[in-house]
């Protein structure tokens, strides 16, 4: 992929940017040696290498789904107006 000025042009309209001369110059630059490290990366020989989807061996262990009782419900209703355990808010739709 050759990146000329025309792409810039219309990366820095699609970005919204404006740029000098001086930096059109150097993001040119820049995007051409991105593009160059990506075509030496393409020529990199990976056949026999497992995909990896972490880089640990570790899995994060799971806990037992159970019910817990707790009284949360109670120390949150108490500092609220409540009744048979619902909030009771004003009525704002008539």
């Amino acid at each position: 992929m050759q990146i000329d000025e025309k792409l810039l042009q219309k990366l820095e309209k699609l970005s919204a940017l404006k740029l000098t001369d001086d930096e059109k110059n150097k993001v040119l630059n820049d995007m051409h040696e991105i593009l160059e490290f990506a075509e030496v990366m393409s020529e990199v020989d990976l056949n026999g290498i497992k995909d990896l989807s972490s880089i640990s061996n570790s899995y994060t262990p799971l806990r037992e789904d159970c019910v817990i009782q707790n009284d949360a419900k109670d120390i949150i209703l108490e500092n609220a107006k409540s009744e048979d355990g619902y909030f009771i808010v004003p009525k704002i739709i008539e």
